[in-house]
């Protein structure tokens, strides 16, 4: 369960440190670009994923902080009870565990989410245009995006060790049985 965890507190240690950096080198809203398509932004989202319930006055920082920590606890819990063979899930768990540890120290700490990572294009041909303008995010909500594609990849992924032994028991017949 340490080395999963250890991993935990290596995002956690990779966000905070980018974070720090975005906040000590960049501009609030002052975009710098990097392409044509990614730049940096500073932002801060006192809301949740795509600033939801940002526009509130004030209590979503509390609903947050709190939500955070029970889900922390659960997933805590749950690394806690997996098998040796769940490599996979246990990366996926400690990942999401991770970002949200480092999304709550900034709720706690700043009262909102330190954002960075900006993601643009237009596109204009003749008369079309599209532009996309994603969400500017951090390393927190990549790792709990990773994380959460990682368990819902588990979810289908061929059945476990303990499932398929627990499977063929079950299929053989009972001694003295024919």
């Amino acid at each position: 369960m340490l080395k999963w965890l250890l991993l935990a507190v290596v995002a956690v240690c990779l966000d905070l440190y980018t974070k720090n950096l975005a906040t000590t080198l960049l501009e609030y809203r002052v975009s710098v670009p990097v392409t044509s398509f990614f730049s940096f932004t500073l932002s801060h989202n006192t809301g949740a994923a795509f600033s939801f319930l940002a526009d509130q006055s004030g209590w979503q920082r509390w609903f947050f902080i709190i939500l955070t920590m029970f889900v922390c606890s659960i997933l805590l819990a749950w690394v806690y009870r997996l098998k040796a063979h769940e490599r996979w899930l246990a990366v996926a768990l400690c990942l999401v565990l991770g970002g949200a540890i480092g999304n709550l120290f900034d709720r706690v700490v700043h009262g909102y989410v330190v954002d960075f990572l900006h993601f643009h294009y237009f596109f204009n041909f003749d008369s079309w245009q599209w532009n996309f303008n994603y969400p500017v995010f951090n390393l927190a909500d990549s790792f709990i995006c990773i994380g959460a594609v990682m368990m819902a990849i588990d979810m289908f992924r061929t059945p476990k060790v303990s499932e398929t032994t627990e499977a063929l028991a079950e299929s053989e017949p009972a001694q003295g049985e024919k």
